[in-house]
């Protein structure tokens, strides 16, 4: 996030045309129907048997705009970074697309969130609470059920 600083003399400018936009955007007038429009679903853990564990959701844009998925973060990790597979290696991804009117998936097998030197094993019935960060829609939080470490989907991931 980028900081300004205003002078003193800008500041009431500034001011009018917060109040301006954000009557605007209240009234519908130009904030366009372009936006991505973001929800999670199907959100799981297997319970971890080392410092690490593995994290799937699937995130949905019904909107008429693309985001990108930037980081996720969690106070239950040291690290949680974003994995897809490629072939039969895994790769440490820096962001990830979620398309317009199309779904980001995170499976066994696939695309994954690898939660790294947890601080405590969640076990099973525990919830994780993340953070998803993304370029446009900002930050959303997601609570991840903990499943037995055998936990299979009936969505198939």
């Amino acid at each position: 996030m980028r900081r300004t600083t205003l002078s003193p003399s800008s500041t009431a400018s500034t001011a009018s045309a917060a109040v301006l936009a954000g009557a605007l955007l209240l009234t519908g007038c130009g904030s366009g129907d372009d936006a991505p429009d973001l929800a999670v679903s199907a959100a799981y853990m297997p319970q971890p048997v080392s410092d690490m564990a593995a994290g799937f959701l699937t995130i949905t844009n019904d909107g008429d705009s693309g985001d990108r998925l930037t980081s996720v973060t969690s106070d239950a990790a040291g690290s949680v970074t974003l994995h897809r597979t490629v072939g039969t290696s895994m790769q440490e991804a820096a962001s990830l697309d979620v398309p317009a009117h199309g779904r980001l998936v995170f499976e066994s097998g696939g695309n994954h969130l690898m939660f790294e030197m947890l601080k405590r094993k969640p076990k099973q019935g525990d919830t994780v609470d993340v953070q998803l960060h993304f370029a446009e829609s900002g930050t959303v939080r997601v609570a991840i059920p903990v499943e037995p470490a055998t936990y299979q989907p009936a969505s198939g991931h």
